[in-house]
């Protein structure tokens, strides 16, 4: 009896022990499920909670929305004020989706920056729920005196017009991201057409992955003429791709869907090497001629991107002051510190820096001051209307001045017509660029312009400035023009 009675003890206490272990397992598998951040349900565990959460209410016929929220620009806050920052705010993204979802909502933290929240209300009501979200999300996150704000990308999906679980998280995600694809700080309801330019970019972003693979970008080359002598003085080196079906895509379609893709930094480094590469070969050739590349703002984020260009510039033996990089004012006007290391180590390694894009942003005379620039571009926008219109004018003769005032090099891009010419001449622009000289085009039709210009008499209309055509040896990085 009482050799059994000890049996059934140990039985019993097995259990005990046993039960304790699984609990102890269960609740470290629901710690696993959650973010450790935020304390949001990581995106597996959400989907399973709103599956069976989704699946309840259809069953009743009722309704409900499912937000897909993205945090926009949120690794600039990453970049320029550290982790810590970054996870500050997130924690209070989290805490504020929490308040406004209530008790009975689903929220959950599915990728890095992005947030997925539910919440069973009639469809009359998700207006006002959007809102509120847009709203406590663009409140600025205070950490000690710094108040750090971040856009608010917000995708909507509704039940049961959208579908099951699975369908209604990636249309509410898809409609986010026509959001972002629009610059952000919005919000769309999903719809087919988003759908079909979702697809339409993954095809779009394979094929230029693999183009980038196999090295199917191209580089066009357009002439920049003195204002004064309508001689050639540099050119732009310009991205073109062509497509096997659908032809030329203009880089305004395919750099986005780079940047968004992670290939911008390949795309970036190919064009840097490549225009090293030929201005290097024009040098061997006695044509002495600036080159310019447009940089983007990922690549100003990046710091492995001005070590590339220095090693490429030594590598070539080029004089980096003949060398032009090009970055559009939205891009300048950032005011991060990563950006700003970005133009210490271009004014350090001695670029010629241009401003691209002029006039459509808030640059201010102070801010410009702090720029390694040497060169403004007015925007072709105001360009345009150069000819016929009183505030185009204005706005270009402000830009001259400012320009004259930072002793900065002023072009005009755009230009089409004589009269866009003669008004820009008259106004004082140092250099123009435009279809009315030359379209964008080869490097071998550069080669053989430039030979036909050194043949032809001075003056002559597509001729290039005679000091481009010398001896250009290879010299050190810090030799001497």
């Amino acid at each position: 009896m009482w050799v059994l009675l000890g049996v059934l003890l140990g039985a019993a206490l097995t259990l005990v022990l046993l039960l304790a272990v699984q609990g102890r397992l269960g609740r470290a598998r629901q710690r696993r499920q959650r973010d450790r951040l935020t304390g949001l349900l990581l995106s597996r565990r959400f989907e399973d909670e709103f599956a069976t959460t989704l699946d309840a209410l259809q069953r009743r016929g009722g309704e409900g929305s499912l937000l897909y929220i993205g945090l926009d620009g949120f690794r600039l806050i990453n970049d320029e004020h550290g982790k810590e920052a970054g996870d500050h705010v997130l924690v209070r993204t989290a805490e504020r989706l929490r308040q406004l979802a209530g008790k009975k909502a689903l929220v959950g933290r599915v990728a890095g920056d992005e947030f997925a929240l539910w919440s069973e209300i009639p469809a009359s009501q998700t207006d006002a729920l959007v809102r509120q979200v847009l709203e406590a999300l663009g409140e600025p996150v205070v950490i000690g005196a710094l108040g750090l704000s971040v856009g608010v990308s917000v995708g909507v999906a509704m039940s049961p017009e959208h579908g099951g679980s699975i369908r209604l998280i990636r249309r509410a995600q898809t409609a986010m991201r026509s959001v972002k694809r629009l610059g952000g700080s919005g919000h769309a309801f999903f719809d087919a057409v988003q759908e079909e330019e979702l697809r339409e970019e993954l095809t779009l972003a394979r094929e230029l992955r693999e183009s980038v693979k196999n090295k199917e970008l191209d580089l066009l080359y357009q002439p920049k003429m003195d204002a004064g002598t309508m001689q050639v003085t540099a050119v732009e080196a310009l991205l073109r791709w062509k497509h096997p079906t659908l032809g030329m895509v203009s880089p305004a379609r395919f750099i986005p869907i780079a940047e968004r893709y992670g290939l911008i930094d390949a795309i970036g480094d190919w064009v840097a090497d490549t225009a090293l590469v030929q201005a290097a070969r024009w040098r061997e050739m006695g044509l002495r001629m600036r080159v310019a590349i447009n940089v983007s703002g990922y690549q100003m984020r990046s710091d492995e991107f001005i070590g590339r260009l220095e090693k490429g510039l030594r590598r070539h033996k080029l004089r980096p002051e003949r060398f032009t990089v090009e970055i559009t004012e939205s891009v300048a006007m950032e005011h991060t510190t990563v950006t700003g290391r970005a133009f210490k180590r271009l004014g350090a390694l001695g670029v010629h820096v241009s401003i691209d894009d002029f006039g459509t942003g808030y640059s201010s005379l102070a801010a410009l001051r702090q720029l390694p620039a040497q060169e403004l571009k007015i925007d072709r926008a105001f360009v345009a209307d150069v000819a016929t219109s009183p505030e185009a004018q204005a706005i270009v003769r402000a830009v001259i001045e400012m320009a004259r005032a930072l002793q900065l090099k002023v072009v005009a891009e755009g230009v089409e017509t004589p009269a866009q010419r003669d008004q820009l001449v008259a106004m004082g622009c140092d250099e123009l660029q435009g279809y009315l000289f030359a379209k964008p085009m080869s490097a071998r039709a550069i080669e053989v312009l430039a030979s036909d210009s050194g043949k032809a008499p001075s003056g002559h209309a597509e001729g290039f400035r005679p000091s481009i055509f010398v001896e250009t040896a290879a010299v050190p990085l810090d030799g001497r023009r």
